[in-house]
């Protein structure tokens, strides 16, 4: 790690996928939780390495046995510290992921999506994406999903800006987009009508109240809490085309979150090479 903060043409953020100053921050709330005794046998891996190593392996995707060779720690040891450090990134920064509480935040968000996606009483873009993974172990077609490869499903809202403000993940890949939001949390909570949405109320220069969505595509149900595209009666200039139109531009920025999160974190773009257990699904929201 000396080397690579001293070095000035290994570029820090090129390796870790974020800056110094982001990486000390990190490492500053992950000590207490990752740091371990050196004991007469053995001597501790330091946390500086463990950090450095889980985002190189998070950045890359590179196999146990190529992270082995680069920072010269045994296979053994990354596997056996990479599960303790995922769940500590996931606890120390879980607060930056959060659904609003109150009427004033959702009604921040449909601003944002209002100013930039010209989209207005939009609360949030939700949709899913499949984490490819290797075929686990004793299994026949739990995780074989549509496209022909196996997965566990993340389901996702985000915001205007690109920001997640829920995740689930673990769902099987065989699972639909749909089947997978009924599955969720959040569902279950909309349903009750448990997140103070704001009441509806008309748009500007209208008189009828229209109701706070969220927007999807067409794999999820149209709801009053869900708008979706129209798949019949499409013709050029036709009113349903030019809603479709005005409906893809806030829909499109969850799947756009997606790309960006794989750009970042590149051990999306190949299969996951680790059991399905709780270490794929912290893999995922480590990155997230």
């Amino acid at each position: 790690m000396s080397e690579l903060r001293e070095d000035k043409d290994i570029h820090f953020k090129n390796f870790t996928r974020m800056s110094e100053k982001k990486f000390d921050r990190l490492l500053k709330l992950l000590k207490p939780k990752i740091t371990k005794q050196s004991t007469q046998l053995r001597e501790a891996i330091p946390s500086e390495i463990k950090l450095a190593i889980t985002l190189r392996f998070l950045a890359t995707g590179d196999s146990l046995m190529s992270l082995s060779f680069l920072f010269k720690v045994s296979k053994q040891l990354i596997s056996a510290m990479l599960p303790d450090v995922l769940k500590a990134i996931i606890e120390v920064l879980k607060d930056y992921i959060k659904l609003p509480t109150n009427e004033e935040q959702w009604k921040a968000i449909a601003n944002d999506f209002d100013k930039r996606w010209n989209f207005p009483h939009c609360i949030g873009a939700m949709d899913g994406k499949h984490v490819v993974i290797q075929r686990p172990e004793n299994t026949v077609g739990e995780f074989h999903n549509y496209k022909g490869t196996h997965s566990i499903a993340l389901f996702a809202i985000v915001d205007a800006n690109y920001c997640f403000t829920y995740v689930n993940v673990g769902f099987q890949g065989r699972i639909s987009d749909g089947g997978v939001f009924k599955s969720t949390s959040f569902y279950r909570q909309i349903e009750k009508h448990e997140f103070n949405l704001p009441n509806s109320e008309p748009l500007r220069g209208r008189t009828m109240s229209v109701l706070y969505v969220l927007v999807a595509d067409d794999a999820y149900a149209l709801s009053t809490y869900t708008l979706k595209p129209y798949s019949t009666d499409l013709n050029v200039g036709s009113s349903k085309r030019v809603y479709n139109y005005r409906l893809s531009r806030p829909r499109r920025i969850v799947e756009n979150a997606f790309g960006l999160l794989a750009s970042v974190f590149r051990i999306f773009r190949k299969p996951i090479e680790l059991k399905v257990d709780s270490t794929v699904i912290d893999v995922v929201l480590s990155c997230v």
